[in-house]
């Protein structure tokens, strides 16, 4: 059965704790990205640890091997279940990251690689140099390297995730966010779709921020989610 994530895309701690609240056992795993890692940094992932609920720490690593192996350490300290690293950095930097996470034993972070954003499409590669690919194409390709070298899964968008979970080895953790439920506004995702396509595709986790956050009735979204979601599975 796939997992739903939701994306804590809010400014503070508060507000992400307020969040969790609301949502109640509806949803036991959450995403805490960027903007909110920077405004809160650690305190934030130990505040959502204590509410009992995994975390998805998304600050898509991409540095020197070492630079992304401490930091890797750090976030197992954390007790964090889910990373990101962006699989440009490497062969030698993902195998850094791997190896970090193994440390932690049972409890090690599993280590995603970032393909390509589902931001992006195939005009926005061109713009930064990948001339000769598609996305599906660069998404392959930064796939393949990834779980070759030690990466547990994959951040991808749910438009190519279904060639990946059927070319890639058993096991691999497949990341879908651009999830939008039907006649959800897309907002910034270019590559979308519905949370049963996804899971039907392959996808293991499905990552939702403003379709739950911003709904009236954060629960009932998320239960609308997961019951779509369970559809695909019976």
């Amino acid at each position: 059965m796939a997992e739903l994530i939701v994306a804590l895309d809010v400014q503070t701690r508060e507000e992400a704790v307020a969040k969790i609240k609301d949502i109640g056992d509806a949803v036991g795993f959450y995403k805490i990205g960027l903007e909110l890692f920077t405004a809160e940094g650690p305190d934030v992932v130990k505040a959502v640890k204590d509410l009992g609920k995994k975390v998805f720490l998304d600050l898509k690593f991409h540095d020197i091997p070492r630079t992304v192996e401490r930091a890797v350490r750090s976030g197992g300290k954390l007790g964090v279940d889910l990373m990101t690293i962006h699989s440009i950095g490497g062969n030698a930097m993902i195998k850094a990251a791997a190896d970090a996470a193994a440390e932690f034993g049972e409890a090690a972070p599993k280590i995603l690689a970032v393909t390509v954003l589902t931001s992006l499409d195939e005009a926005d590669l061109k713009d930064v140099g990948i001339l000769s690919r598609t996305p599906a194409e660069q998404v392959r390709s930064a796939a393949y390297l990834a779980v070759a070298s030690g990466a547990n899964g994959l951040v991808c968008s749910p438009k190519e995730v279904g060639v990946l979970s059927k070319s890639l080895r058993a096991g691999t953790i497949f990341v879908t966010p651009g999830v939008r439920p039907v006649g959800a506004a897309v907002g910034d995702q270019k590559r979308v779709a519905t949370p049963a396509d996804a899971v039907r595709d392959g996808a293991t986790h499905l990552v939702v921020g403003r379709p739950i956050l911003a709904a009236a009735d954060p629960v009932a979204a998320a239960r609308a989610i997961l019951d779509e979601m369970a559809s695909v599975a019976l």
